[in-house]
């Protein structure tokens, strides 16, 4: 397993997405996270996911994606009594994450500059639906809200069903990435600096600078963009194809892939129509060039049409549902899917995917399941001088 973050403290205080994903990602390159939940039902995502039974047991299928390899203590840093066990946690974490409204943590008295305070070291991220300053800081934002805000979804669609949201919660994700990436670059700054840092994610942020191109095409070129459907707007013929048993993605994006792929097709005098002739030309004629290739196309599978075009250098590649996605012999030979054989408090095995890239000297892994509530609150209480009375008086109280 990795080792690239090993050493390092992660105080893990979000919940349900972005900043579990986060967290997640750091844990899977060694760091050693400490997710801090509220006693009563932990983080919200233990409630949701699609089977019903593991959200009433509080293992729902969306906390177990991206929670391996934490350790969880229930706190209630709504007591005195539960902020002060956070200080102390604080003393010798690395890194803190949270992603509650701004403004929550400083009227908890637990803001950035309270925590560094005690820890000049503390890197300290806040995730928030549009950051720690501007007129919307406050508003309530969830996934949905951001791509609709952000312009995604005015682009994802055809003409006539735009706008539509992401199949998946995109925002979220990109949001807990970019935190990822910037807690990783202020720990290597705090290495040469001994500094600390505070960190202000902001969604919106992070989902308008993954939009490049669309955002580039509007500030640069004066380009408004507008949805295309499975066409890519950049080229042409580069989108999605109907073969003989469904979909297939083609992006002959170059001229002499064109060539290659109107050869391949049998329809080689396509190549010196004029009005395919050119690249200018064939986004102008975009339909009346996929009325021809879908012809050809509907004499062989999806499959047998990737491995023809692919062997010539025309990237091609059948459209897949998520099992089959997941069912790929790549997928399986890259290693991409964990599998916990034993999972307390879900009594079968589970798999989760880990990260998206490898690393010489050890590969982002975690070793343990995603945790039950509260499992590791002793453990971590008493690693920070707590005796055994003094944590079982917090247990009385409510506090943990």
């Amino acid at each position: 397993m990795s080792s690239a973050l090993a050493g390092i403290r992660v105080l893990d205080l979000t919940n349900v997405l972005a900043g579990p994903f986060c967290a997640y990602q750091l844990a899977l390159l060694g760091a050693d996270v400490v997710k801090i939940e509220v006693p009563d039902g932990g983080d919200l995502a233990r409630q949701l996911g699609a089977d019903p039974d593991l959200n009433a047991r509080h293992m729902g299928a969306s906390f177990l994606a991206q929670n391996a390899g934490k350790r969880s203590v229930t706190l209630n840093l709504k007591r005195p009594e539960g902020k002060d066990v956070l200080r102390r946690l604080v003393e010798t974490a690395d890194v803190l994450v949270e992603n509650f409204r701004p403004g929550v943590m400083a009227r908890l008295g637990l803001a950035h500059e309270d925590l560094a305070a005690i820890n000049p070291r503390l890197v300290y991220c806040a995730i928030s639906g549009f950051g720690q300053d501007g007129p919307m800081k406050t508003a309530p934002a969830y996934d949905q809200i951001i791509q609709g805000l952000s312009g995604m979804m005015s682009v994802t669609g055809t003409p006539e069903s735009a706008p539509l949201r992401s199949g998946y919660p995109v925002a979220d994700t990109l949001a807990g990435m970019t935190a990822a990436f910037a807690i990783s670059s202020a720990l290597v700054r705090r290495n040469a600096s001994g500094e600390g840092a505070f960190i202000d994610v902001s969604m919106l942020d992070a989902a308008l600078t993954a939009m490049g191109w669309a955002v580039s095409n509007y500030l640069i070129a004066e380009v408004e963009p507008r949805p295309h459907g499975n066409d890519n707007f950049t080229a042409a013929p580069s989108g999605a194809f109907r073969a003989k048993d469904g979909l297939i993605n083609i992006a002959a994006n170059k001229q002499e892939q064109f060539e290659a792929l109107v050869a391949a097709v049998g329809r080689p005098e396509l190549a010196t129509d004029p009005r395919f002739a050119q690249r200018e030309s064939r986004k102008r004629h975009r339909g009346a060039l996929t009325l021809e290739l879908e012809a050809a196309l509907k004499s062989r599978s999806c499959a047998e049409w990737q491995s023809v075009f692919n062997k010539i250098g025309v990237p091609a590649g059948c459209v897949l549902t998520v099992p089959q996605a997941l069912a790929l012999p790549q997928v399986t030979q890259r290693e991409l899917l964990k599998t916990f054989e034993v999972v307390p408090g879900v009594d079968r095995a589970i798999t989760v995917a880990r990260s998206g890239f490898k690393l010489s000297g050890g590969d982002p892994d975690v070793a343990d399941p995603p945790p039950q509530l509260g499992r590791d609150t002793d453990d971590v209480l008493g690693a920070a001088g707590y005796s055994a009375a003094e944590i079982a008086a917090l247990r009385k109280g409510g506090i943990v």
